[in-house]
């Protein structure tokens, strides 16, 4: 059995994360010594693997919650977790898309940019003018056209 500090320590997953996946159900609930101190079996310490790498690939407390539910059953099919991990990868692309929208578009602000005075300085039009933008790059899918409207 390891304590919450042991098991923070042995996983590189803070302690209060430790707390909150437990609140929120990814982790079972630890057992307790009798000086109330939390215990986790082994298992924990894999089961935290597993979250803190999915977490790394960007998946979801959510989607990291099926997936967990999914590796209880081993013997069924991977259909949903493939469906899964295309979906993390479609977000991933989405992600990197959109960054390669923003780098453009600061990329041809710089280069635009005379280094003259500030009030004829390119960086601060752009950024006060959304219509002078070259490419779509606003969040969630908006462009910088449709954020100025």
């Amino acid at each position: 059995m390891l304590t919450i500090g042991k098991l923070a320590v042995a996983s590189g997953v803070k302690i209060p994360t430790i707390r909150y996946y437990e609140q929120i159900g990814l982790l079972p609930a630890a057992e307790r010594s009798p000086g109330n101190q939390r215990l986790y079996a082994r298992d924990a310490l894999k089961r935290l693997a597993f979250i803190r790498h999915a977490r790394e690939l960007g998946f979801t407390l959510e989607a990291i919650r099926d997936l967990l539910g999914l590796s209880d059953r081993p013997d069924q099919s991977c259909f949903e977790v493939d469906a899964i991990a295309r979906a993390q990868l479609r977000a991933v692309e989405g992600r990197i898309a959109r960054l390669q929208a923003l780098k453009s578009e600061l990329e041809r602000m710089i280069d635009r940019c005379a280094g003259g005075t500030i009030s004829a300085c390119r960086v601060i039009e752009v950024l006060g003018n959304h219509t002078h933008c070259a490419a779509d790059h606003g969040r969630d899918g908006q462009d910088c056209h449709a954020v100025s409207e």
